[in-house]
Order: structure tokens, then C-alpha cells, then sequence
């Protein structure tokens, strides 16, 4: 592998490991504000418990989100410089805004929740978990208008073979980003309350606090099926717009090679990417257009067409991303996604009426169903970054000009090699961290005022 190969390596493992902490976060900030608000509202102890005990997976889980992104953004400077020239004008100036305004606010009240529950008054105290909250779906947002920008940018001119800012609200309000942010948040609330569910489920295997992890089973079930569905509304509106601004990605994700009018959605296809033909592909009639146009009918661009119409506009080249990735991840994403929503669906019928499943099967089912969002967020950040190849930004850098022009094969691979080593290391302190403090469970009585138990590290 070259230089660019290594250092897309690096970014992509860097990245895909600090995004399984990202979703987790937001999602359980607002889980754990909830809890404390109901009980602030109703007094009763199980709210308590139950604040303080997701609580301590949500610091957890913090801290570790928190050291991992930090090396990620250091990449830029290592690996990306020409990029980080070239964009950063535009680039930086989102991602100032959620360090300076954003990740700030989160965690400074994040640090007044932890040491004010016997220093504050309740209200005040229940403002700060509702601030820390807060800035963490802030923080989400100005990243993401910054990805964004990548994938559709805007309110920018180039002078000098650099692209500068010229309009920040534009940036701000792309209509890239104001899709793809309620698909992340309502993807993270899934990933939380599959985790809330999961983790409860375990406790009611083990017949342990019952009566307290019912009621957490029940928000985790909730709050996943609302969370499915809007996952799935808010994709839907994704892919118009995705089809809109890169058609390349929406075609390579249904492998359609060639223009197309009522298209079909592929459930399943093998194709000859040499030859831009598919050998086998079966599809839902009409289901592509639906999915693309929102009509029965709609004409939707193939590859073969807009390789030919790119090479047009932007020279020789290939425009094609890694069919077979994006084809597969596309649908493992929606796949595990539909499983979460089917599983949680499920879980609603079972312990309607204070029930409570009589077989094993069940909670089993639950634990293992932590994972499916964790899987179908993953996979979503690596089709929409791989099916933009072989753009870094869409239309106007490639992804080969971006790479840092001094770096070389031997320092990139030290630097990947060990940063996957560290990156080991980080999961199995989370995993231990995470599997003592749910051994641990609830405090058997928790004082109204008691303060936060600090993390033994």
C-alpha cells in the first residue's frame, strides 16, 4: 500500500472506533436527563437509582468518546495537511464553534452534575445533566455541518487553490446537514436505548431489581421504537437529497448501472463491476424510485451514465466508489436497523400489562440486540464516506490531493499500527469499566443527596 491507502486506513479505523462511543453519548445524556427529571417530578427512589446508575455508563462512556476524537482530529495535521490547506477556512470554522461554544457548555455542566448533587439545589442541579445534554447535541450538530460541507459544500469561493468562506449561515444551514442530523440523533437514541434495554435485560435473567429494571426495560423499548421510527423517516428524506447531490452513491448503493425509470429496490445483487452489469438482481418493483423521488415512476441516474456525464465535467478519471462496499453496507445498515426496531417492536407486546416474558430466549435476544444500532451506525458512516470516493471534498478535491505531501509509507504505518494498538487497549478498559459497574447494579438505597460515586480507574 502507498501513502494515501495507509493514511485512509488510519482515518477510517480511527474514526469508525471513536463513532461507537459518539451515538452512545448523546443518546444516554438525554436517557439519564430524563430520568432525573421524572425524579425530580414524582420523588420516588427508583428514578434516583436509576439516574445514578446509567449515570456512571454515561461518564464512562464520556471520557472514552472524549480521548478517542482527540486523536482523531490530529490527523488532519499528520495525514490530511494538503486537505486541512485547502478547506480549512470552511472546515475549521464549525468545528471551532463546537469546541468553543458546544463541547464547553457539555462539559462543564457535565462537571457541576457530577460534584453538585450535594452542592446544589435540586432544580438548579437538574438544569446542569439538562445543559450537559443539551451541548452534546449541539456539539453533534456543528460536526456534522462540517461533514456536510464535505459531502455538499456551500457558501464558499476558491482564491488561490484555497476554498474560503463566505457565507457561515449557509454552511450552518446546508440542506446536507439538516438531514443528516436528525438521522445521527434518532440513530444515537436507538443505540442508547438498545443499550438500556440490553443491560436491563440482563439484570431481569438474573432476577435482580426487578421491579426497577422492568421500568428501564420499558423506556429502553420505548424510546427504541420511536427512535426506529424516525431513523427510517428521516433516511428516507437523506436519500432524496443524496440522490439530488451524489447520485454516484445513491446508484453504486443500489448497484443500478444504468439510467432508470420506475426503479426497482435490489435486495440482492451480484454484478460485473468491469462491465457495469449486474448477473443477478432482485428487486421490490418501483421501490428505488419511491425510495429516490418519492413518485412510482421516477427517473433515477445509473453508474454508467454518470461516469460518463462526470468525466465530462471533471476530466478523465474513475468516479466510481467501491460498488460491492457500498452496495453491502447500505443494506447491512438498514438491515440491522430494521432488526432493532422488529426486536423492540417485539419486546412492547411481551411486557404489555406488567408482564414479563416467561422464557430465557427473550433477554437473550435483548443483550445480543445491543449491538445491531452500534452496527447499522457504523456501516451507515462508512457508506456515506466510502460511496463519496474518490472525492474528499464532493466536486472539487480528490481524496489523492488531500494526503500530507511529506508523509511517507513507514511513518503512516507506525502511526496506524499504533494507534490500533492504543485503540485495543482503550476497548478493553472501557469493556471492564462498563462490566464492573453494571455487576455492581444500583445502590440498594440511594440518599436523595448522595453524590455520584467516583470512577475507580
Amino acid at each position: 500500500m502507498d501513502v494515501l491507502d495507509l493514511s485512509r486506513w488510519q482515518f477510517g479505523i480511527t474514526t469508525v472506533y471513536h463513532f461507537l462511543f459518539v451515538p452512545l453519548t448523546i443518546g444516554l445524556s438525554i436517557i439519564v436527563a430524563g430520568l432525573q427529571t421524572a425524579w425530580h417530578r414524582t420523588k420516588k427512589p427508583e428514578y434516583l437509582r436509576l439516574t445514578k446508575f446509567w449515570g456512571r455508563l454515561f461518564l464512562i462512556n464520556f471520557a472514552m468518546g472524549v480521548v478517542t476524537g482527540i486523536v482523531q482530529e490530529f490527523q488532519f495535521g499528520m495525514n490530511w495537511s494538503a486537505y486541512s490547506r485547502f478547506v480549512g477556512d470552511v472546515f475549521g470554522a464549525p468545528l471551532a464553534m463546537e469546541g468553543l461554544m458546544a463541547f464547553f457548555l457539555e462539559s462543564t455542566f457535565l462537571g457541576l452534575w457530577i460534584f453538585g448533587w450535594d452542592r446544589l439545589p435540586p432544580r438548579l442541579h437538574l438544569a446542569t445533566i439538562w445543559l450537559a445534554a443539551i451541548g452534546t447535541n449541539i456539539s453533534a450538530y456543528f460536526i456534522l455541518a462540517a461533514n456536510s460541507w464535505m459531502q455538499h459544500p456551500v457558501g464558499y469561493r476558491i482564491n488561490n487553490g484555497r476554498a474560503e468562506l463566505t457565507d457561515i449561515w449557509a454552511v450552518l444551514t446546508n440542506s446536507t446537514t439538516l438531514v443528516t442530523f436528525p438521522h445521527v440523533i434518532f440513530g444515537a437514541f436507538l443505540t442508547a436505548a438498545a443499550f438500556v434495554l440490553g443491560i436491563s435485560a440482563w439484570f431481569l435473567l438474573k432476577k435482580r431489581d426487578t421491579p426497577l429494571f422492568r421500568t428501564s426495560a420499558r423506556l429502553g423499548l420505548v424510546v427504541a421504537l420511536v427512535s426506529a421510527v424516525g431513523v427510517s423517516f428521516s433516511g428516507h428524506w437523506q436519500a432524496q437529497i443524496m440522490t439530488e447531490q451524489q447520485p454516484m452513491k445513491m446508484a453504486a448503493a443500489e448497484a443500478l448501472w444504468e439510467d432508470e425509470s420506475s426503479a426497482g429496490f435490489s435486495l440482492f445483487a451480484v454484478g460485473d463491476v468491469e462491465n457495469g452489469r449486474n448477473h443477478v438482481n432482485l428487486q421490490i418493483p418501483y421501490g428505488l424510485s419511491l425510495l429516490s423521488t418519492n413518485t412510482l415512476d421516477g427517473k433515477v441516474e445509473g453508474i454508467n451514465d454518470i461516469q460518463a456525464r462526470y468525466q465530462e465535467l471533471y476530466g478523465p478519471g474513475d468516479y466510481r466508489p467501491v460498488v460491492g462496499l457500498a452496495y453491502w453496507s447500505f443494506r447491512l445498515m438498514i438491515g440491522f436497523g430494521a432488526l432493532s426496531a422488529l426486536l423492540a417492536a417485539a419486546g412492547l407486546w411481551l411486557t404489555r400489562r406488567g408482564r414479563l416474558p416467561a422464557g430465557r430466549w427473550a433477554y437473550r435476544l435483548a443483550i445480543a440486540g445491543i449491538g445491531l444500532p452500534f452496527l447499522a451506525n457504523s456501516l451507515g458512516w462508512i457508506f456515506t464516506e466510502m460511496g463519496r470516493q474518490p472525492w474528499t471534498v464532493f466536486g472539487i478535491m480528490r481524496t489523492a490531493a488531500a494526503v500530507s505531501p511529506t508523509a511517507d509509507v513507514t511513518s503512516v504505518a507506525i502511526t496506524l499500527v499504533g494507534f490500533t494498538l492504543v485503540y485495543a487497549v482503550l476497548a478493553v478498559i472501557e469493556i471492564r469499566l462498563l462490566l464492573k459497574f453494571i455487576r455492581v447494579g444500583p445502590h440498594e438505597q440511594a440518599e436523595p443527596e448522595a453524590p455520584v460515586p467516583a470512577l475507580n480507574y
